[in-house]
């Protein structure tokens, strides 16, 4: 007889997206979308119209909402993978220490200096 496969565990962790199968599968049109941002022709087919760019891939309107927004956050939770996300947000002229402040609540100021404190602590430099 066969035997069931057991169904994973799904952790919460406080204010925290996970990115697992589920949100792979939710985010898949706005991760191709922002793949394709490795092509420059891409990324300035974007600029010149993000509305006729996003709908060529299908996005739902969460998405949308959250690309019109600029709220890369939103995107996170809208099934978005970060490492695909670094490309959008590239475009918008934000950087991984941007992002990073906005996942953690502080200013970019107070981002930088927590990772400065932390990599001190580890005998790091800057």
């Amino acid at each position: 007889m066969a035997q069931a496969l057991a169904q994973p565990v799904r952790e919460e962790i406080a204010g925290t997206t996970i990115f697992d199968g589920a949100m792979a599968r939710r985010g898949y049109a706005l991760n191709a979308m922002c793949f394709s941002f490795n092509d420059a022709a891409n990324r300035d087919a974007f600029r010149r119209n993000e509305a006729a760019y996003c709908e060529r891939f299908g996005l739902n309107p969460e998405q949308l909402q959250a690309v019109a927004d600029r709220n890369v956050l939103g995107l996170l939770a809208a099934g978005g993978n970060i490492y695909y996300l670094a490309k959008l947000a590239g475009i918008w002229g934000l950087n991984v220490q941007d992002v990073g402040a906005a996942q953690t609540g502080m200013s970019v100021p107070e981002f930088k200096a927590m990772l400065l404190g932390h990599a001190g602590r580890k005998g790091t430099v800057q």
